[in-house]
């Protein structure tokens, strides 16, 4: 059977910031600019391009690690985007 994929597309309002978007559409901020190709902050009425990820979004703490919250670094890149982890991040957690 063919997958379609459906994209879901946003237009920033003004004054949003990329991370209230993000926690807006449970997704890593991470993953918003590598999709969307971002090099600077997104501006009011620029159109984004929302992930559409499987998986529970999830704030690291102190112990996590990207094995223990995704199987292994591999899938936390492939999840999140972003070699980048830090406690208090939001991250995409395999399902």
């Amino acid at each position: 059977m063919l997958k379609t994929v459906k994209r879901q597309f946003y237009q920033v309002k003004k004054g949003q910031t990329l991370k209230q978007i993000a926690n807006y559409f449970s997704v890593s901020e991470f993953l918003l600019v590598k999709v969307n190709h971002l090099t600077s902050p997104p501006s009011a009425g620029q159109i984004l391009q929302i992930p559409q990820e499987s998986g529970n979004v999830y704030t690291v703490q102190e112990g996590d690690t990207k094995t223990l919250l995704c199987g292994s670094e591999e899938n936390y890149f492939t999840k999140n985007g972003t070699d980048v982890f830090y406690i208090g991040m939001r991250v995409i957690l395999s399902t």
